[in-house]
């Protein structure tokens, strides 16, 4: 398998669990709603999911 298919996959299945878990837990897709329609409020949130992405990818590298 290349790294080009294993992201595709990993990605994929991210986001089939992201949506598995806004069905089982339908408050918490109300709040991403509201997130998305109030963002001028909810700028931290986008801070933080960007903080954990930045994190995720920069722990991974070699030095």
């Amino acid at each position: 398998m290349n790294p080009r298919t294993r992201a595709a996959l990993q990605l994929g299945l991210l986001v089939l669990v992201i949506v598995g878990l806004l069905l089982v837990f339908p408050r918490a897709l109300g709040f991403v709603e509201m997130a998305a329609r109030e963002l001028r409020y909810f700028w931290w949130l986008i801070l933080l999911v960007a903080l954990a992405a930045w994190l995720i990818w920069a722990g991974r590298r070699k030095p």
